[in-house]
């Protein structure tokens, strides 16, 4: 048996409940909400009205109780609300891992978008129920509901890749998605709509 730096996780049965986004049993969870978003969107100003005004949740992330060690598959379902600031779609906060390791997602309800950026390119996946968005090492990624629902998709990443959310902060996503007539259009990350 190979020897482990940590405790080895037990075998174990995760149910998830498609009506609420749930998984169980639940590890840790977390909300951010408006006031936790500063410097994501294209029009700061509108986003830090609403956060001193009603500070919406913009999304919430449940996880199993799978912990971020070496060598673990932890999971987390995330839902994010639908809504826009200035026209920007809401959004996760996007990170970067900084062990670079690969990921996948999969979308379980509503419609949203996959965003990465490698540095110099980006590019978008269309996500819905049963697509599976692959991330690949190197990729920092962002997800953006583009529905009129709440849009949720589970996780999967290896435990000791981390999360760097100052990455997306310093060096942008190369795109941003706004609502348009026809769903959705990317803008150079620079634009700012008003």
């Amino acid at each position: 048996m190979p020897s482990f730096a940590t405790p080895p996780i037990e075998p174990m049965q995760i149910r998830f409940d498609f009506s609420t986004a749930a998984v169980q049993p639940a590890g840790p969870a977390m909300t951010r909400r408006m006031s936790s978003l500063s410097g994501l969107f294209a029009r700061e100003d509108l986003r830090a009205a609403e956060a001193s005004g009603e500070d919406p949740v913009v999304y919430s992330v449940v996880s199993s109780p799978v912990p971020e060690f070496a060598r673990e598959l932890p999971q987390s379902i995330t839902t994010i609300r639908p809504g826009t600031i200035g026209g920007e779609f809401f959004m996760t906060k996007g990170h970067q891992h900084p062990d670079p390791q690969a990921e996948i997602y999969l979308g379980l309800g509503g419609v949203g978008g996959l965003l990465m950026f490698n540095g110099q390119r980006s590019t978008w996946i269309d996500m819905a129920e049963g697509v599976i968005g692959y991330i690949p090492p190197g990729w920092a990624h962002r997800s953006v509901n583009t529905g009129t629902e709440d849009y949720s998709f589970l996780a999967v990443y290896p435990g000791s890749a981390g999360h760097d959310y100052g990455w997306v902060l310093e060096h942008g996503m190369g795109q941003r998605a706004f609502s348009d007539p026809t769903g959705h259009v990317l803008t150079p990350y620079s634009a700012i709509c008003v």
